[in-house]
């Protein structure tokens, strides 16, 4: 893997910007799941780590989301969190989706840190991001871009890949941030009904969705 710091006589200033659901659905279908305490150890062991954030989209029509002991942990554990409302509807088969962008929140973090910053670490594939990946690098700031070309179709936008100064495949940093492993399953299809099981004996949590989520287009 390619080292973070390039200037060893310089500790790097850098921040993660993390879009959740893109993280969740390339890490399930590469067939694990992040842990988020080690995903955090392993920038903060590379470099001067400013702050991480971790963006999603919740519905604010249900009384429970199972997102929100995942992001209640975030906000507790070191993680910048930032929270959208979701747009709930149901497609031509009559299925229940739900989507809900978050590159306009992270854009403007970006934006707003990039003149602290030596290194900006996005974890998304989306392709709109190419843009706000264009401008922090005009303003000198190296920027990596984490998704995964290893499933089928790819989780990664064509345009954005080549943009990033450099793209790390989120397979290849599995091994640091790795919590268990699960079988992989295809992109869209829901896992199987699954028996109760204990509470786990850690406290950080790795599965924040019932099934894949929707990518923002």
């Amino acid at each position: 893997m390619r080292a973070w710091n390039l200037q060893p006589d310089r500790i790097e200033r850098l921040a993660v910007f993390i879009d959740g659901a893109n993280l969740y659905a390339a890490s399930r279908s590469l067939g694990f799941d992040v842990d988020y305490k080690n995903l955090l150890a392993h920038f903060r062991q590379r470099s001067y780590l400013i702050r991480a954030y971790y963006y999603t989209a919740l519905l604010e029509t249900e009384e429970y989301s199972p997102l929100r002991p995942l992001v209640d942990w975030l906000g507790y554990n070191g993680y910048a969190v930032v929270t959208k409302p979701a747009k709930e509807f149901t497609d031509a088969n009559g299925r229940r989706r739900v989507k809900g962008s978050v590159d306009i929140e992270m854009a403007v973090d970006v934006l707003d840190l990039a003149g602290h910053l030596d290194h900006v670490v996005i974890f998304s594939g989306d392709g709109d991001l190419r843009r706000l990946v264009e401008s922090v690098q005009r303003r000198g700031v190296r920027v990596t871009v984490i998704s995964t070309i290893r499933t089928q179709p790819t989780m990664i936008a064509d345009e954005l890949r080549r943009q990033a100064d450099v793209f790390l495949d989120l397979a290849d940093l599995a091994e640091h941030i790795t919590r268990r492993q699960v079988e992989p399953r295809p992109r869209g299809v829901p896992p199987p009904a699954a028996p109760p099981r204990p509470a786990p004996l850690r406290a950080t949590p790795a599965e924040p969705f019932r099934e894949l989520p929707e990518l923002p287009e």
